[in-house]
């Protein structure tokens, strides 16, 4: 999966509301996992377990060193 900004982060950004679908697979069992989530964080799963474990990672920003938050995912 490429490294992309979220759409709450471009959403808020260009003041629209924006979507994306994320194709990936379990990291445990490799079965395929599909998801769309909106500008304003709300998820629906398409494939896959119906809850599975997705996590945000968040960046402290006290500590970054990277040029931005994205080159330091």
């Amino acid at each position: 999966m490429d490294a992309i900004a979220t759409p709450f982060v471009q959403g808020r950004l260009r003041n629209e509301d924006l979507s994306f679908t994320i194709r990936t697979s379990c990291a445990r069992t490799g079965e395929p996992i599909a998801f769309e989530m909106d500008s304003e964080l709300n998820y629906t799963i398409l494939e896959g377990s119906e809850r599975p474990l997705i996590f945000m990672p968040f960046v402290d920003f006290d500590h970054l060193e990277a040029p931005s938050i994205i080159d330091d995912f």
